[in-house]
């Protein structure tokens, strides 16, 4: 009895030197963050049951992807370049609504996709001076671009902006809207208590590649399309991506997602704590200071109830988690 007794006594206070392993979405991972983190606060955003292979399902930037960039464009940076401390594309050109859109990628790890597809679309407004509004359809590129990468298990951002260049992209809207050829096809899902949607549950399938508009919708898929008039990369310099941003718009970015921002709510995010959970494409928007601290603008695509309304920020300057070194664009023709 007495060796029974020192065996399950050794065994608790093995799992008592290893530690117990906190859920991120757990309100003491919360408490943990804010008692460290300096330049941001973090609060709920997903319920706290909701599944981590849901989340994990989220980061679709697939390892491979920086082999698929579009070849570099360097900027004349010129010393009298006089580049503003803040910047923000939904103040530049606010007669361009797609700016201000969060869109929802759903239980599907279509996130290289989304942040194309969004930065496409504000640059077809700002390159036509406002004159064509186009949102350009996630479901279309998801289902339908075969080099792409996996569609909803991943893909490559880079290889998003050759597509459209090559071949050409419809319009879409979110899921169950009526606007464009093609809209979104994969529901959003409910990361609250209490919601009206329903719950997030990681399965998010490909959808399948039909090459056909929506019944309601009456110009033919084929010369719906809008196409891109060129492709490239941004290197990996802030001045670049900023000359970038003033001069173009918007453009995709990708970075390494831990599990702390998951929970991020308001201030520049810097990783803190948590493990990693893989790679994330967002759509970048501008810049700025806050506090002291330099960073991006960025647009997430978990819809508005995540984060700040959508958006958040993060360190700029020193390619915090890689976020300025898979940087792609493009122009349209327009």
């Amino acid at each position: 009895m007495r060796y029974l007794l020192l065996v399950a006594a050794l065994a608790v206070a093995s799992v008592a030197a290893k530690g117990v392993r906190i859920s991120p979405l757990s309100g003491k991972f919360i408490d943990q963050i804010n008692a460290k983190a300096t330049t941001w606060r973090a609060g709920r955003n997903f319920h706290p049951d909701t599944p981590m292979s849901y989340i994990r399902g989220l980061m679709g930037v697939h390892k491979d992807a920086d082999k698929f960039m579009p070849p570099v464009m360097l900027h004349d940076l010129d010393e009298g370049d006089d580049l503003p401390e803040n910047f923000d594309a939904r103040e530049q050109w606010p007669n361009c609504p797609t700016i201000r859109e969060i869109r929802d990628q759903g239980s599907c790890g279509s996130c290289w996709a989304f942040g194309a597809v969004e930065a496409m679309s504000d640059r077809i407004c700002i390159h036509s001076k406002g004159k064509v509004h186009f949102r350009v359809s996630a479901e279309d590129l998801v289902s339908c671009c075969h080099t792409c990468g996996f569609g909803c298990n991943g893909g490559f951002p880079g290889a998003a902006w050759s597509y459209w260049v090559r071949k050409g992209l419809v319009s879409g809207g979110p899921y169950g809207s009526d606007q464009g050829c093609q809209p979104y096809a994969i529901s959003p899902c409910e990361h609250h208590v209490n919601g009206t949607r329903g719950p997030c549950n990681g399965e998010g399938k490909t959808p399948k590649c039909v090459k056909k508009c929506q019944a309601s919708y009456n110009v033919p898929y084929a010369k719906d399309k809008f196409f891109g008039k060129s492709s490239y990369s941004i290197a990996s310099h802030e001045q670049q991506i900023q000359k970038e941003l003033f001069t173009n718009g918007p453009v995709e970015g990708a970075f390494t997602v831990y599990e702390d921002l998951l929970n991020y709510k308001e201030g520049v995010y810097q990783h803190t704590a948590g493990k990693m959970l893989g790679g994330h494409a967002i759509r970048i928007l501008g810049w700025g200071v806050e506090n002291d601290t330099k960073f991006w603008l960025i647009a997430n695509s978990w819809n508005s109830d995540w984060g700040d309304n959508g958006y958040f920020k993060i360190l700029r300057g020193s390619d915090h988690l890689g976020i300025e070194s898979s940087i792609a664009a493009g122009l349209p023709k327009v």
